[in-house]
Protein backbone atom coordinates (compact mmCIF):
# COMPACT_ATOMS: atom_id res chain seq x y z
CA UNK A 1 0.00 0.00 0.00
CA UNK A 2 1.08 3.58 -1.08
CA UNK A 3 0.90 6.33 1.41
CA UNK A 4 0.92 9.78 0.13
CA UNK A 5 3.76 11.52 0.93
CA UNK A 6 2.40 15.27 1.15
CA UNK A 7 0.15 16.40 3.37
CA UNK A 8 0.12 20.49 1.71
CA UNK A 9 0.70 21.67 -1.46
CA UNK A 10 2.23 25.33 -2.38
CA UNK A 11 1.34 26.59 -5.60
CA UNK A 12 2.64 30.02 -7.66
CA UNK A 13 0.28 31.92 -9.24
CA UNK A 14 1.96 34.35 -12.33
CA UNK A 15 3.46 31.62 -15.24
CA UNK A 16 2.34 28.61 -13.34
CA UNK A 17 -1.33 29.34 -12.87
CA UNK A 18 -2.23 31.95 -14.85
CA UNK A 19 -0.81 33.30 -17.85
CA UNK A 20 -0.85 37.37 -17.04
CA UNK A 21 1.75 38.63 -19.55
CA UNK A 22 -1.28 40.60 -20.91
CA UNK A 23 -2.22 42.26 -18.27
CA UNK A 24 1.21 43.39 -17.10
CA UNK A 25 1.47 44.60 -20.63
CA UNK A 26 -1.36 46.79 -20.63
CA UNK A 27 -0.77 47.90 -16.90
CA UNK A 28 2.61 49.05 -17.26
CA UNK A 29 2.55 50.68 -20.73
CA UNK A 30 -0.63 52.45 -19.65
CA UNK A 31 1.71 53.41 -16.65
CA UNK A 32 4.33 54.60 -18.78
CA UNK A 33 2.27 56.58 -21.05
CA UNK A 34 0.84 58.64 -18.33
CA UNK A 35 4.53 59.63 -17.47
CA UNK A 36 5.50 60.20 -21.17
CA UNK A 37 7.66 57.26 -20.95
CA UNK A 38 7.51 54.71 -24.19
CA UNK A 39 6.72 51.68 -23.85
CA UNK A 40 8.37 48.54 -23.12
CA UNK A 41 7.96 44.96 -25.15
CA UNK A 42 6.38 42.23 -24.28
CA UNK A 43 9.74 40.18 -24.08
CA UNK A 44 11.20 42.72 -21.70
CA UNK A 45 8.01 42.14 -19.39
CA UNK A 46 8.40 38.43 -19.29
CA UNK A 47 12.09 38.89 -18.40
CA UNK A 48 11.41 41.16 -15.93
CA UNK A 49 8.41 39.58 -13.78
CA UNK A 50 8.18 37.44 -10.90
CA UNK A 51 10.04 39.64 -8.02
CA UNK A 52 7.83 41.80 -6.84
CA UNK A 53 5.69 44.53 -8.96
CA UNK A 54 8.28 46.95 -6.96
CA UNK A 55 11.37 45.07 -8.70
CA UNK A 56 9.13 45.40 -11.69
CA UNK A 57 8.19 49.03 -11.56
CA UNK A 58 11.97 49.96 -10.63
CA UNK A 59 13.48 48.21 -13.92
CA UNK A 60 10.30 49.15 -16.10
CA UNK A 61 11.07 53.02 -15.59
CA UNK A 62 14.51 51.89 -16.08
CA UNK A 63 14.40 50.75 -19.21
CA UNK A 64 11.47 53.29 -20.66
CA UNK A 65 14.45 55.95 -19.93
CA UNK A 66 12.27 57.35 -16.38
CA UNK A 67 13.87 59.07 -13.60
CA UNK A 68 14.35 56.34 -10.63
CA UNK A 69 12.99 59.77 -8.63
CA UNK A 70 9.26 58.63 -10.70
CA UNK A 71 9.08 55.36 -8.68
CA UNK A 72 6.54 56.45 -6.22
CA UNK A 73 4.09 58.01 -9.39
CA UNK A 74 4.54 55.10 -11.33
CA UNK A 75 3.50 52.89 -8.44
CA UNK A 76 0.28 54.80 -7.57
CA UNK A 77 -0.01 54.46 -11.40
CA UNK A 78 0.57 51.09 -11.47
CA UNK A 79 -1.59 50.05 -8.98
CA UNK A 80 -4.68 51.58 -10.06
CA UNK A 81 -3.92 50.71 -13.92
CA UNK A 82 -3.17 46.69 -12.91
CA UNK A 83 -6.92 46.82 -10.33
CA UNK A 84 -9.07 48.64 -13.24
CA UNK A 85 -7.83 45.87 -15.94
CA UNK A 86 -6.42 42.81 -12.99
CA UNK A 87 -7.36 39.03 -14.88
CA UNK A 88 -8.91 40.67 -18.31
CA UNK A 89 -5.85 39.74 -20.54
CA UNK A 90 -5.14 36.68 -18.46
CA UNK A 91 -5.38 33.03 -19.38
CA UNK A 92 -5.60 29.92 -16.85
CA UNK A 93 -3.31 27.48 -18.22
CA UNK A 94 -4.09 24.32 -20.11
CA UNK A 95 -3.91 22.07 -17.50
CA UNK A 96 -3.84 24.27 -14.56
CA UNK A 97 -7.50 23.47 -12.95
CA UNK A 98 -7.28 19.43 -13.93
CA UNK A 99 -4.30 20.10 -11.81
CA UNK A 100 -5.28 21.42 -9.19
CA UNK A 101 -8.29 19.35 -8.95
CA UNK A 102 -6.32 16.14 -8.67
CA UNK A 103 -4.05 18.08 -5.50
CA UNK A 104 -7.75 18.28 -3.65
CA UNK A 105 -8.63 14.93 -4.65
CA UNK A 106 -5.40 13.55 -2.88
CA UNK A 107 -6.37 15.66 0.35
CA UNK A 108 -3.91 18.13 -0.08
CA UNK A 109 -3.97 21.56 1.75
CA UNK A 110 -3.29 24.39 -0.87
CA UNK A 111 -2.02 27.69 -0.28
CA UNK A 112 -1.20 30.02 -3.78
CA UNK A 113 1.91 32.16 -2.82
CA UNK A 114 3.26 34.82 -5.14
CA UNK A 115 5.55 37.84 -5.08
CA UNK A 116 2.77 39.61 -7.03
CA UNK A 117 0.93 41.84 -3.89
CA UNK A 118 -2.15 39.86 -1.94
CA UNK A 119 -4.89 42.09 -3.16
CA UNK A 120 -4.09 41.51 -6.74
CA UNK A 121 -3.28 38.01 -6.76
CA UNK A 122 -6.64 37.08 -4.78
CA UNK A 123 -8.48 39.43 -6.97
CA UNK A 124 -6.93 37.50 -9.73
CA UNK A 125 -7.68 34.20 -8.33
CA UNK A 126 -11.30 35.23 -8.06
CA UNK A 127 -11.58 36.37 -11.37
CA UNK A 128 -10.67 32.97 -13.04
CA UNK A 129 -12.56 30.89 -10.50
CA UNK A 130 -9.78 29.34 -8.69
CA UNK A 131 -9.79 31.64 -5.33
CA UNK A 132 -11.99 28.11 -3.66
CA UNK A 133 -9.03 25.80 -4.14
CA UNK A 134 -6.68 27.61 -1.54
CA UNK A 135 -7.18 27.54 1.89
CA UNK A 136 -4.61 30.06 2.28
CA UNK A 137 -3.26 32.91 -0.19
CA UNK A 138 0.12 34.91 0.54
CA UNK A 139 1.83 37.72 -1.48
CA UNK A 140 4.38 39.75 -1.72
CA UNK A 141 3.51 41.83 0.63
CA UNK A 142 2.22 38.89 3.29
CA UNK A 143 6.31 38.29 4.94
CA UNK A 144 8.75 40.47 5.75
CA UNK A 145 10.79 38.99 2.63
CA UNK A 146 9.78 37.60 -1.04
CA UNK A 147 10.85 34.28 -2.74
CA UNK A 148 13.71 33.17 -3.47
CA UNK A 149 13.88 33.87 0.18
CA UNK A 150 12.65 30.30 2.02
CA UNK A 151 9.95 32.42 4.68
CA UNK A 152 7.11 32.60 2.85
CA UNK A 153 6.95 28.93 1.85
CA UNK A 154 7.94 28.05 5.47
CA UNK A 155 5.30 30.18 6.77
CA UNK A 156 2.71 28.94 4.24
CA UNK A 157 4.13 25.39 5.10
CA UNK A 158 2.65 25.86 8.94
CA UNK A 159 -0.04 28.11 8.16
CA UNK A 160 -1.39 24.54 6.60
CA UNK A 161 -0.50 22.61 9.10
CA UNK A 162 2.45 20.70 7.15
CA UNK A 163 6.03 20.55 7.63
CA UNK A 164 8.14 21.57 4.95
CA UNK A 165 9.56 17.84 3.90
CA UNK A 166 5.76 17.05 2.98
CA UNK A 167 4.96 19.95 1.82
CA UNK A 168 5.11 20.14 -2.08
CA UNK A 169 6.12 23.26 -4.14
CA UNK A 170 4.82 24.02 -7.69
CA UNK A 171 6.08 26.94 -9.65
CA UNK A 172 7.57 28.27 -12.90
CA UNK A 173 10.95 29.73 -12.02
CA UNK A 174 14.05 30.20 -10.07
CA UNK A 175 12.88 32.25 -7.39
CA UNK A 176 10.48 29.09 -6.87
CA UNK A 177 13.09 26.35 -6.86
CA UNK A 178 15.82 28.84 -4.81
CA UNK A 179 12.88 29.11 -2.30
CA UNK A 180 11.73 25.30 -2.26
CA UNK A 181 15.31 24.03 -1.78
CA UNK A 182 16.21 26.43 0.76
CA UNK A 183 13.14 25.69 2.62
CA UNK A 184 13.46 22.03 2.14
CA UNK A 185 10.40 21.62 0.51
CA UNK A 186 9.91 19.10 -2.96
CA UNK A 187 9.76 21.04 -6.24
CA UNK A 188 7.99 20.49 -9.09
CA UNK A 189 8.42 23.23 -12.05
CA UNK A 190 6.35 24.08 -15.26
CA UNK A 191 7.96 24.09 -18.39
CA UNK A 192 6.07 27.45 -19.29
CA UNK A 193 6.09 30.56 -17.70
CA UNK A 194 8.67 33.32 -16.73
CA UNK A 195 11.66 32.12 -15.46
CA UNK A 196 13.27 35.46 -16.71
CA UNK A 197 13.72 33.94 -20.17
CA UNK A 198 15.46 31.02 -19.29
CA UNK A 199 14.56 27.13 -19.12
CA UNK A 200 13.88 25.57 -15.74
CA UNK A 201 15.68 22.42 -16.81
CA UNK A 202 18.75 22.38 -14.24
CA UNK A 203 17.26 24.07 -11.15
CA UNK A 204 17.28 21.47 -9.04
CA UNK A 205 13.90 20.35 -9.96
CA UNK A 206 12.24 16.71 -8.65
CA UNK A 207 10.08 16.63 -11.86
CA UNK A 208 9.65 19.09 -14.65
CA UNK A 209 6.04 19.19 -16.47
CA UNK A 210 4.52 20.61 -19.52
CA UNK A 211 0.65 20.87 -17.66
CA UNK A 212 -0.17 20.90 -14.41
CA UNK A 213 -2.24 17.84 -14.38
CA UNK A 214 0.49 15.73 -15.25
CA UNK A 215 2.15 15.92 -11.99
CA UNK A 216 2.51 12.62 -10.53
CA UNK A 217 2.41 12.59 -6.47
CA UNK A 218 4.28 8.96 -6.25
CA UNK A 219 7.25 10.31 -8.31
CA UNK A 220 7.93 12.76 -6.84
CA UNK A 221 10.76 11.92 -4.45
CA UNK A 222 11.07 8.99 -2.51
CA UNK A 223 7.17 7.61 -1.57
CA UNK A 224 6.30 6.21 1.96
CA UNK A 225 5.15 2.49 2.00
CA UNK A 226 3.25 0.82 4.44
Amino acid sequence: MTLLRFDAAIVDLDGTLVDTLGDFEVALNCTLAALALPPVGRAFIERTIGKGSEHLIRSTLAAAGGDAALYETAWAHYQREYLAINGDHAEVYAGAVAGLDRLRAAGLALACVTNKPRAFAIALLESKGLAGYFEQVFGGDSFERKKPDPLPLLRAAAALGSVPARTLVIGDSANDALAALAAGCPLVLVSYGYNHGEPVHGLGADAVVARLDEIDLDAVGPAQRG
